[in-house]
């Protein structure tokens, strides 16, 4: 400490004890009190001549702190558009600034599609099938284990002031989602030579949107669960069973009579448009139509049976004399318990076959689904003889 610092600490500690002690009677305060302020002035400058000192030995300067600027997305400007274009096009290589640890460590993909494609191709795969728009996506990372809720919690009725018990929700099971890979092969034409890049997204799209959509509309049905996701009628011992030996007003009653209530807002009718046009010509017994078909926003038949929604697909099979027992020709089903995980991720692929000097385009997308419950599935099968 300075010597100097230490004799006016002193000093002040003198003054302190002589004005504590009552005894002492012919003091001067006014003096006294100067020299405090005295004293105290020059303690303030020592200590900030010693502060500045001290700054210059530690180095200490004073920083501003700058804010980073956001990482832009590479695979959204209008370079790797283009670079992609020549890379589906021509088979020129991603130059290297855009070729990431994650896109070059695998064999299966060449170049990512760019996020203004594949928002595109989201968007129009979600609104080309019937079945796509009503399940629930996710994007849970591969093999993680996700636990399924079985048991719904109660409200009761209580008593002012008084609690009601707390329910845990119990858990019945989980399930864990596969890493299964979609491939469609992609059609460009070569001839030209100039194509502008909106030309040809509208070209890939649509040919990446009919392959997909159809492949994964097929899955969420009667997928097999080996190599692709798990469809909702893979597993026979699943849901309710209804064996019809022909199509009447009744068979329509006894399927409603089967879907708990709890299901009756979500739940939706899924058949052929065969099937559904052989209950379109029925009536009940006041000689009113069992079936509706109502032309909504856009001119878009909306297909009705007793009040419920309807959606036609080609990936069941249809009612007829020739149908075999047991097989599945309609179901009820509340498509929000079918869990579609995945990343929306698309990658494409380029090569030539040696075998026919052909050039191949395949597009990769990684996805998984599974019904997650089943208490909603009403399904209609073919009685025996």
């Amino acid at each position: 400490m300075n010597k100097r610092l230490e004799e006016i600490l002193q000093r002040k500690e003198e003054i302190r004890s002589l004005l504590s002690d009552e005894k002492n009677k012919n003091l001067n305060f006014d003096e006294l009190e100067k020299e405090i302020r005295e004293l105290d002035e020059e303690e303030k400058e020592i200590r900030r001549r010693q502060t500045i000192i001290n700054n210059i030995g530690s180095g200490m300067t004073t920083r501003t702190n700058t804010a980073k600027p956001a990482k832009a997305n590479i695979y959204d400007s209008e370079e790797y558009r283009h670079a992609f274009m020549n890379y589906v096009c021509r088979g020129e290589k991603i130059p290297q600034e855009f070729r990431s640890d994650e896109i070059t460590a695998t064999t299966d993909i060449g170049a990512l599609v760019p996020p203004v494609t594949l928002n595109k191709i989201i968007e129009k795969i979600e609104a080309y099938g019937m079945i796509l728009p009503l399940v629930t996506r996710t994007s849970y990372k591969t093999g993680m284990v996700i636990p399924t809720a079985s048991v719904k919690p109660v409200a009761t009725w209580v008593a002012e002031g008084v609690g009601s018990d707390k329910q845990k929700k119990a858990l019945s099971g989980t399930i864990t989602f596969g890493h299964f890979k979609l491939r469609c092969a992609v059609a460009v034409t070569l001839e030209t030579e100039n194509m502008a890049y909106s030309a040809f997204e509208t070209t890939l799209v649509n040919n990446i949107v009919e392959a997909m959509a159809k492949a994964l509309e097929m899955a969420i049905i009667s997928g097999t669960g080996s190599g692709q996701p798990t469809g909702i009628l893979t597993d026979d011992s699943k849901g309710a069973k209804l064996e019809v030996s022909a199509l009447d007003y009744q068979t329509l009653i006894n399927a409603e009579a089967e879907l708990p209530m709890e299901y009756e807002n979500g739940a939706v009718w899924v058949m052929t448009k065969k099937t559904f046009m052989q209950f379109a010509g029925m009536v009940d017994k006041n000689g009113q139509p069992i079936a509706r078909v109502n032309y909504g926003i856009g001119g878009k038949p909306e297909r009705i049976l007793l009040g419920r929604t309807v959606k036609l697909t080609n990936y069941i099979d249809t009612f007829n004399e020739s149908l075999g027992a047991g097989k599945v020709f309609a179901f009820l089903y509340n498509f929000a318990d079918y869990t579609l995980n995945t990343n929306f991720q698309i990658g494409i692929k380029t090569y030539e076959d040696n075998d026919t000097d052909d050039i191949i385009r395949k597009t990769i997308m990684v996805c998984d689904g599974k019904p997650i419950i089943y208490d909603s599935l009403v399904k209609l099968v073919k009685a025996g003889e």
